[in-house]
C-alpha cells in the first residue's frame, strides 16, 4: 500500500463520498443479512404450526389456525421482499458515492499527471518515449481507478457483510460460528502468497503494454517512412512479436488468478459441510433449530460473495499499486529549471553569453565549449555552423528549456536563472528546426499561446512569412484544419506557419533556428525581406546553415565543434578571407548552379 498512499490527498478531499459510501454499504448488507433470522422464525414457525395445525384436524379451530399461519408466512415473505427492495436501493446510493468518487479521483490524478509532465525539462523527454508517457496517463490510471472504486466498494461490503454476519451467527450459536470460520485464515495465507505473483506479474505487463503502445504510436507518426520503404510486414511482423510476448504474460497471469475461485469454492464448500455436520449435532442435542441451520447456511452464502470478491480486489489492488508505483516514478521526478528569484519584468532584449559550457545529461554529448557572445537589446545575431556545431543548443539554452553546466547566460543584465520562467519565455518568439503543428485550424496555430490576437496580427503574421497566398488557396481558408504534426501542408508551408506562429506574439526576443531549410531561394529571399522590417526593434538571433541568411543579422558566429571559429560582421568576415568567406563562395556556387 506503499505506493498507493499518493492517494490519501484524494481521499481526504472526497472524504464525503468515502463516509457515505462506507454508511451506505453498511445499511444495504444490514438489510441484506437480516431476512436470514427472518427466514430461521419461519421455518421455526412452520415446524411448530404444521404440528399445531394437524392436532386440530377436523376441529372447527382448524381454519383458525390456518389463516393465522397463512398471515404470518405472507407477513415474513413481504418483509423478505421489503428488505430486499431496501437492500438495492442502499446499494444504489453506495455506486452513487463511491463509484462516483473513484471517477472524481481519476479525473484528478489525469489532470495532475498531465499538468506534472508539462514542468519537467526537455531532458527528461529525451529520456522517455511518448508510448510510456501515455500508457502511464491512460492504462496505469484506469488500474489505479479500479481500486479507488469497485476495490474500496468490495473491501468496505466484505468488512461490513464479515463483521454482521459474523456477530449474528455468534449471538446464535458460538461453537457453530467458530467452526464455519476455521477455513479463513487458510484463505488469507493463500490470498497473501498468490498475490505476491499477481504484483509481480502485474509490473511486467504493464511494462510491455508500454513498449507495445510506443512502437505502435512511432509506426503510425512515421507511416510515411514505413510505406516509402515498403516495411508494412516487417512493422506487422514486429508488432506480433511484441504483442505475443504481452499475451503470454497476460496468460500467466490468468493462470494464477484463476486459482482465486477454486480455492474459494472449496473452503465455502468445506465450510457448508461443518454447518450442516456440526449444526445437526447442535439441533438433535436440543441446542439449535433446523431454522437456525438454514440461517448459517444462508451466511455462509453471503459470505461467499465477499469472499470471492477478496480474491479480485486484492488482485486489482496488487495491480493498481504496480500502476501507481510507476506513475510515482514520473510524479517523484523533479524538473532542474527552477527561477532562483522568479522575477518577473517586461526584457529589454539585452543578451549576454559568457563562458558558456553545456553537456547533454542524457547522452553525455559536449555541445558547446566557453561560448562568449553579446548582442544588444534590437540587434541580431547571426549563429552559423555545420550539423551538430551547438547551433540549436545555443536556442535551446536561450528558451532555457536547459541550464548551463558551466558560465553563465544574462538577459538586460539579470542572469536567466533569477527570471521567471514563463515569464521570460512568454517574451520570446521561437521557431524551431523541428516544425510542430497542432491538428487545429491555421488560424489556432498562428494565434497559440495568445487567446485575444486579432485578425489582423493574424493576416500581417502570415504575409510577413510569405504564406498568406498560399491560405487564400484553401478552400477554407484561415479555418483550414490541419493533420496530425500538419500533414497537410508542406515542408516549407510548415515552416512558414511557424514563422508566423512566432512572430505573430510579437516577442523582444526572436530566435529563428534554421527555419528556412525547407523553402526555396526566391521565397527565402521573400522572407528575409519582411523580416528585416520584423526584427527592426527587437533582438534577433538567427540559426542557420546558410549563408544568405545571416546577411541580416548586425553579427555573425561561426561555429564548429561548440567553438567559435570566427566572428565579427558580414563584410568583415568576407575581407578576412578565412571559414566563413569560403563557406559563403560554396553556397554562392550553389545557387547558381
Amino acid at each position: 500500500m506503499k505506493a498507493l498512499s499518493h492517494l490519501n490527498k484524494y481521499f481526504a478531499k472526497y472524504k464525503w463520498y468515502l463516509i457515505l459510501g462506507t454508511i451506505f454499504t453498511f445499511v444495504s448488507n444490514l438489510f441484506g443479512v437480516v431476512p436470514a433470522q427472518i427466514v430461521r422464525y419461519a421455518l421455526d414457525l412452520v415446524k411448530e404450526t404444521i404440528n399445531l395445525y394437524f392436532l386440530y384436524n377436523n376441529f372447527s379451530s382448524q381454519q383458525s389456525v390456518y389463516e393465522i399461519f397463512a398471515f404470518s408466512i405472507l407477513l415474513y415473505g413481504s418483509l423478505i421482499l421489503i428488505m430486499a427492495l431496501l437492500k438495492g436501493f442502499f446499494l444504489f446510493l453506495v455506486r452513487q458515492t463511491l463509484i462516483v468518487m473513484s471517477r472524481h479521483i481519476e479525473y484528478e490524478l489525469k489532470n495532475e499527471i498531465y499538468a506534472h509532465y508539462q514542468t519537467l525539462p526537455l531532458s527528461f523527454y529525451r529520456k522517455n518515449n511518448t508510448g510510456d508517457l501515455m500508457a502511464r496517463i491512460s492504462e496505469d490510471v484506469g488500474k489505479v481507478r479500479m481500486y479507488v472504486g469497485p476495490s474500496i466498494m468490495y473491501g468496505l461490503n466484505l468488512i461490513s457483510v464479515f463483521i454482521l454476519v459474523v456477530s449474528y451467527m455468534y449471538s446464535v450459536n458460538s461453537t457453530l460460528t467458530l467452526y464455519v470460520l476455521i477455513p479463513v485464515p487458510i484463505l488469507s495465507i493463500s490470498i497473501y502468497f498468490v498475490n505476491t505473483i499477481i504484483m509481480r506479474k502485474s509490473e511486467q505487463i504493464q511494462e510491455n503494454l508500454s513498449k507495445i503502445s510506443t512502437f505502435a504510436q512511432e509506426a503510425f507518426s512515421g507511416i510515411r517512412v514505413l510505406k516509402s520503404f515498403v516495411q508494412e510486414e516487417p512493422s506487422t511482423v514486429a508488432f506480433t512479436k511484441a504483442a505475443n510476448i504481452y499475451r503470454e504474460k497476460s496468460m500467466n497471469l490468468v493462470k494464477v488468478d484463476s486459482l482465486f475461485m477454486p480455492l474459494i469454492s472449496i473452503l465455502v464448500g468445506f465450510s457448508t459441510v461443518l454447518v450442516v455436520y456440526i449444526g445437526g449435532q447442535e439441533v438433535m442435542a436440543g441446542r439449535l433449530t433446523p431454522g437456525s441451520i438454514t440461517e448459517f447456511i444462508m451466511y455462509v452464502y453471503m459470505l461467499t460473495w465477499p469472499m470471492i470478491a477478496l480474491g479480485w480486489t486484492t488482485s486489482q489492488i496488487q495491480r493498481a499499486a504496480a500502476s501507481q508505483k510507476r506513475i510515482n516514478e514520473f510524479l517523484e521526478t523533479k524538473t532542474e529549471i527552477v527561477s532562483e528569484k522568479n522575477i518577473v519584468k517586461d526584457i529589454a532584449g539585452d543578451i549576454e553569453v559568457s563562458n558558456v559550457s553545456f553537456e547533454y545529461p542524457d547522452s553525455g554529448i559536449v555541445a558547446l565549449k566557453n561560448l562568449n557572445f553579446s548582442v544588444k537589446a534590437g540587434e541580431s545575431i547571426a549563429i552559423l555552423g555545420t550539423t551538430g556545431s551547438g547551433k540549436s543548443t545555443v536556442a535551446n539554452l536561450l528558451c532555457r528549456m536547459y541550464d548551463v553546466n558551466s558560465g553563465e547566460i544574462k538577459i538586460d543584465g539579470k542572469p536567466i536563472k533569477d527570471l521567471n520562467v514563463n515569464h521570460l519565455r512568454g517574451q520570446i518568439g521561437y521557431v524551431p528546426q523541428d516544425v510542430f503543428l497542432f491538428s487545429d485550424s491555421i488560424e489556432n496555430n498562428v494565434r497559440f499561446g495568445v487567446e485575444n490576437m486579432t485578425k489582423d496580427t493574424i493576416i500581417k503574421a502570415t504575409k510577413d512569412a510569405d504564406l498568406y497566398d498560399n491560405i487564400q488557396d484553401f478552400p477554407e481558408k484561415f479555418e483550414t484544419v490541419l493533420g496530425e504534426r500538419g500533414v497537410t501542408l508542406s515542408g516549407g508551408q510548415k515552416q512558414r506557419l511557424s514563422i508566423a506562429r512566432a512572430i505573430a506574439r510579437e516577442p523582444r526576443i526572436l530566435i529563428l533556428d534554421d527555419c528556412l531549410s525547407a523553402v526555396d531561394t526566391k521565397t527565402e529571399n521573400q522572407i528575409l525581406n519582411n523580416l528585416q522590417t520584423i526584427m527592426l526593434g527587437r533582438t534577433s538571433v538567427i540559426i542557420s546553415h546558410r549563408v544568405s541568411s545571416a546577411k541580416l543579422a548586425d553579427k555573425i558566429i561561426l561555429l564548429d565543434d561548440g567553438n567559435v571559429v570566427e566572428e565579427g560582421t558580414h563584410e568583415s568576415l568576407m575581407a578576412s578571407n578565412g571559414t566563413y568567406k569560403e563557406l559563403y563562395d560554396k553556397q554562392l556556387q550553389t545557387e547558381e548552379v
